[in-house]
């Protein structure tokens, strides 16, 4: 064991402020946190409206449990294909305006999957320099030219387009993860487009949120008819689990076929396909409407003390640079009763260690406002940050 170097790597990890740890929940009851005696006001949930614990899911998920019971019993091509899948593959399909769709067990597994099925040596892979570790590994397992290009850098996008080699993909979020800021979608279609690339967009922080019934960024903006891979998340707003792939009927007919992460595992569990299709048919009603309408009142309320100009989803940052100091303001933040546990390097750049905020339409103003009172005083390493909130 001891040549592993175990024990020194975990020491390492300890000393640069980079040590994490599982910190169980014991209760959750929307957006409030209860774990060994204590309760917190959540701020750092991907659940941005509020339905993970909502009567409509816990109805849902026990009407698909009665009706389908546990597991899918195989995976997809062996006899893990259930009617639940289908219906809601072809929901999917119609809510992103695309020929057909496919599921997976998570976002991650969608990456895993579609990229490496497309692409390959002697393709040209290029990525927005934030893009998620799941689309970075992807490109990598695809052993595709990878190139990257500054955050929604348009001009070096461009240059890239110019020089690169047999099937280019461009990749890119629309809504980013760490920083929750927009991609320039348009400009990126009609530059993609100029070249003859083809564009996958993740649209895991936008889908429920964003553009006409929730359908997401490229919906809001117009354009998106003219991307070709749409890649979404089942958790997050739809406040379940796993991960869709919209797109073309071929394109998809090819995943079924070559994705690895599609066809070398059980099948998601049908009670959480009929949940989800639940959750889709709420997401494009009103009642997801005024979700929605709730949930930007509520980044709204926030956004003043954390100096931004502009929130467009959920995802608020407060960068702080070091690792020491933002791991301060989060015990600060912890004692007075809010749970906002910092982001650290890998996650981010060195240097550029913060606190994410994460509103949901389930916050009520009583709990932004106790926040930002708490905001107000925050103090790291014995320093006022008053003046820099």
């Amino acid at each position: 064991m001891d040549s592993w170097n175990i024990a020194a790597r975990l020491d390492e990890l300890r000393a640069q402020g980079l040590w994490r740890e599982l910190r169980p929940l014991d209760e959750v009851d929307g957006v409030i946190v209860r774990s060994g005696g204590r309760e917190w006001v959540n701020f750092s949930s991907n659940d941005y409206l509020g339905l993970a614990n909502s009567p409509n899911i816990r109805a849902a998920l026990e009407e698909g449990v009665a009706r389908h019971g546990g597991g899918a019993g195989a995976s997809r091509l062996v006899c893990g294909t259930h009617r639940a899948h289908l219906d809601l593959e072809e929901a999917l399909a119609d809510f992103k305006g695309t020929e057909a769709a496919l599921t997976f067990s998570s976002g991650f597994a969608v990456a895993l999957g579609t990229i490496p099925a497309l692409m390959g040596p002697g393709d040209t892979i290029i990525l927005d320099k934030l893009c998620h570790a799941c689309l970075v590994d992807a490109a990598r397992l695809s052993g595709a030219t990878i190139r990257v290009f500054p955050h929604n850098h348009l001009e070096k996008l461009e240059r890239l387009l110019g020089t690169a080699k047999g099937r280019v993909l461009v990749v890119t979020e629309s809504i980013f993860s760490m920083d929750g800021d927009a991609a320039p979608l348009r400009e990126i279609v009609e530059l993609k487009s100029k070249h003859g690339a083809w564009l996958l967009v993740d649209e895991a922080h936008a889908v429920g949120v964003l553009g006409p019934q929730g359908r997401g960024l490229a919906a809001e903006l117009g354009v998106d008819q003219q991307i070709e891979l749409h890649m979404g998340t089942l958790s997050k707003a739809f406040g379940l689990s796993g991960g869709y792939l919209a797109a073309s009927r071929q394109v998809i007919d090819l995943l079924v076929n070559r994705a690895r992460s599609f066809i070398y595992t059980t099948a998601p569990p049908p009670h959480l396909a009929h949940a989800a299709l639940a959750t889709l048919n709420l997401l494009r009603g009103e009642q997801g409407d005024a979700l929605r309408k709730a949930l930007h009142r509520n980044a709204q309320a926030l956004l003043p003390i954390l100096h931004g100009s502009e929130v467009k989803a959920a995802i608020l940052p407060l960068i702080l640079g070091t690792e020491a100091a933002a791991m301060a303001a989060s015990q600060t933040l912890n004692a007075a009763g809010f749970l906002v546990p910092c982001i650290r390097y890998p996650t981010v750049a060195r240097g550029s260690a913060r606190l994410r905020f994460t509103v949901s339409a389930s916050h009520n103003m009583a709990q932004i406002d106790a926040l930002k009172q708490a905001l107000k005083t925050l103090t790291v390493d014995g320093m006022p940050q008053t003046s820099a909130l």
